[in-house]
């Protein structure tokens, strides 16, 4: 006998893996959508909103134990309109609806977020995930749907009274006012000192467990190193960067990092994996490495990448969202060890080895098994091994090798494919930045591969961009704010790695659109939707770096630096603006402003403008870009021009105009196009690279026991 059809609602329609996940509840699912939001106006019902994302290991819990459960859906079938959003597809939602749960709750928020609506979409309660019976503290979420729908039917005037507060908060609570004062040195020095404060001395990053990379603040902190010679800004980036690619949240065997740490140690990561993470983190260890030229962050930078081309990225080019926590149930399973699993792998002499430099013990450092980490560096372990530093890595690398194989034969982590336009702007960034520095041209290639198919096949006739995409369907969706922002970077950072005047080109187009869709001309600063977005109960301008930059704060970034390449000042006028409108928030929270600072520091300049004339095939004008690119230099933009080129490239670059070589490769240093002499050779440049830097003329000067970066 034939078994009968498992049920399905309208999420087996949708693209987003994790509303396809929800595709067999017997909860009446919708997704959000003129359907669903007619018929609660034509039932007069509540909406249970419900938004979480694949990666959401509590997300899956209340999955299995309330959308999974009969009597539970009932409930929701019979008494509201259930939508599902993805908050990575739909974030213009989850930021408004998290706002709302946060002033409901005076609570931090998190996933997944559960809000209950009028059918005119105003909130009126909400919280994060609910139990299946009372625990945590918490109703039972079959006990909170009783008390919804009593209310909804005995108290309606009462729930319209709420519902219409809270909107109203939403809508004065996100405006902003830009406040008074200059943007000065002195933002970034104040957020310096709090990150001091914050610092964790024996264990690197900021504050305790659980423990989050901050990305933009230890890139930040070179800057504060580079601009005020600031050496303890340069060790708390060191030591946080030498921890974690030392701790647990690192994978040692397939590389890339886990989203955060549940300790102070960075031991036990929380073990999903997410694309931006990866895509800032490699950022930071690629400047780390132009500074410090530790050749441990050139490896992290090569492993994470190298990662990502194998496990998250599309035959089509683009790269893939998230990989899960969880396989077969439990979360960690597929990356972690015992030891007597890897001795029967390595066979003893060798699995002694590896035990040794991973701190693998027979009870395990989690759960009765082992996450692989370190407590030494290389030089520590061999001198203690008794064994050469370069024997000991080439053993250590095949055991590596091996253990990785056996995992890969494992039941795998979840992996969402969807293609998001902002994050995959934020890893092309970061392949297009690493292929230059640590010379690895199919970074490059994976870069412009991925930046073409965003802007063939994520982009409408008319040149607006496209949230989201799936193989076997359309691209859809308004693309937001970050979108435009996080791609504009991208093919800037393309251009800087290529010299193909196309990325100029695209990134003026893009700059153009997103100025036009977000821009806003009373109060200044860009609105998270475009013009042509839905309309929603309030209309966000959000500032705030969180695990991501700021859509304000990555356009900002880019404005500026496409403002210095292609001479635009309505570019510069429109991140002045932007960082005018931020200032409150960088001098009252820092730390939730890091990109912001980031980019203020390069308004702050002075921005070195290099232009470069030459052979392109030329050896000589190969070591000068190896020369430009290996530096720590964060306030530049580089151009190049071969010597052979047509005058009306020019035109994209007016950097370049009236520049040419001197019988070899020759490079212009200018700022705000005036410059030097020009620099003919590559022996030339490095002399003048090698005098040590000075605190910023711009700057406080620094106090006479710091010494000058270099």
């Amino acid at each position: 006998m034939s078994q009968p059809a498992e049920p399905t609602n309208r999420l087996i329609h949708e693209t987003s893996p994790y509303l396809r996940q929800h595709a067999h509840n017997p909860v009446d699912w919708y997704p959000w959508g003129t359907e669903a939001l007619t018929q609660a106006r034509k039932l007069d019902r509540p909406i249970f909103l419900s938004i979480g994302y694949s990666a959401c290991h509590w997300c899956h819990v209340m999955e299995h134990e309330s959308f999974e459960d009969p009597e539970t859906a009932r409930i929701l079938n019979e008494h509201f309109v259930s939508i599902k959003v993805d908050r990575e597809e739909r974030p213009d939602l989850d930021q408004i609806y998290m706002a709302a749960v946060q002033a409901m709750t005076r609570q931090s928020g998190g996933w997944p977020l559960s809000a209950w609506l009028t059918p005119d979409l105003k909130p009126f309660y909400g919280g994060t995930y609910f139990p299946p019976d009372n625990r945590y503290g918490r109703p039972s979420f079959k006990q909170l749907l009783a008390a919804l729908i009593e209310a909804w039917q005995t108290r309606r005037a009462e729930i319209n009274a709420t519902s219409g507060q809270i909107a109203d908060y939403l809508q004065q609570a996100l405006r902003l006012e830009s406040p008074s004062g200059d943007l000065t040195p002195r933002l970034l020095q104040d957020a310096v000192a709090l990150l001091r404060r914050a610092f964790d001395s024996a264990h690197g990053g900021f504050g305790s467990a659980p423990k989050f990379p901050h990305p933009m603040d230890l890139r930040l902190l070179l800057r504060a190193w580079k601009r005020f010679g600031d050496q303890e800004a340069l060790r708390m980036t060191e030591v946080t960067l030498d921890h974690m690619a030392r701790g647990g949240i690192y994978d040692h065997l397939g590389g890339g990092f886990h989203r955060y740490s549940t300790d102070e140690r960075w031991l036990v990561p929380h073990f999903e994996k997410m694309l931006y993470d990866n895509a800032l983190l490699t950022v930071a260890y690629v400047e780390a490495f132009q500074a410090t030229g530790s050749l441990l962050y050139r490896r992290v930078v090569e492993e994470t990448l190298d990662y990502v081309l194998r496990e998250m990225t599309s035959p089509e080019g683009p790269f893939y969202s998230t990989q899960d926590a969880d396989s077969e149930g439990e979360e960690g399973k597929f990356y972690v060890w015992s030891a007597p699993e890897i001795e029967q792998v390595l066979g003893s002499e060798r699995a002694e080895t590896l035990r040794y430099v991973y701190d693998v013990t027979p009870g395990g450092n989690w759960e009765g098994r082992n996450i692989l980490h370190r407590l030494k560096t290389d030089e520590q372990d061999a001198r203690l091994l008794r064994v050469e530093v370069g024997e000991m890595r080439r053993v250590v690398d095949e055991c590596r090798r091996q253990l990785l194989a056996v995992r890969a034969r494992r039941v795998w982590p979840g992996r969402d494919e969807k293609v998001l336009t902002s994050w995959n702007g934020l890893m092309i960034a970061a392949f297009a930045v690493a292929g230059q520095v640590v010379d690895r041209p199919d970074y490059v290639t994976a870069a412009v591969k991925a930046a073409d198919f965003i802007l063939t096949r994520m982009r409408t006739p008319e040149g607006r961009l496209l949230r989201t995409y799936s193989a076997g369907s359309e691209p859809k969706l308004n693309a937001y704010l970050e979108d435009y922002a996080f791609l504009l970077d991208a093919l800037i950072s393309l251009y800087e790695a290529t010299f193909a005047f196309r990325w100029i080109t695209e990134a003026g187009k893009i700059a153009e659109t997103m100025i036009q869709e977000f821009w806003d001309e009373g109060e200044g600063g860009f609105f998270y939707t475009g013009q042509s977005h839905e309309s929603l109960i309030a209309r966000t301008k959000d500032l705030h770096d969180s695990s991501i930059p700021s859509g304000n704060s990555l356009a900002a970034t880019a404005l500026l630096r496409l403002a210095k390449l292609t001479g635009r000042k309505e570019f510069l006028e429109k991140a002045e603006a932007t960082l005018r409108l931020a200032q409150g928030l960088m001098a009252a929270s820092p730390m939730a402003a890091g990109q912001l600072l980031v980019a203020l520091d390069f308004y702050l300049g002075p921005v070195q403008e290099f232009a470069v004339v030459g052979d392109p095939a030329a050896k000589e004008t190969q070591q000068v870009l190896r020369l430009l690119r290996s530096r720590f230099l964060p306030d530049k933009v580089l151009a190049f021009k071969d010597q052979a080129a047509e005058q009306a490239l020019e035109k994209e670059v007016p950097l370049l105009a009236e520049k040419t070589s001197r019988d070899c490769v020759t490079t212009y240093i200018c700022q705000d196009f005036t410059c030097r002499e020009p620099l003919v050779g590559a022996a030339a440049l490095e002399a003048v690279l090698r005098k040590p830097d000075q605190p910023h003329s711009s700057s406080p000067q620094a106090s006479p026991s710091t010494s000058s970066a270099t």
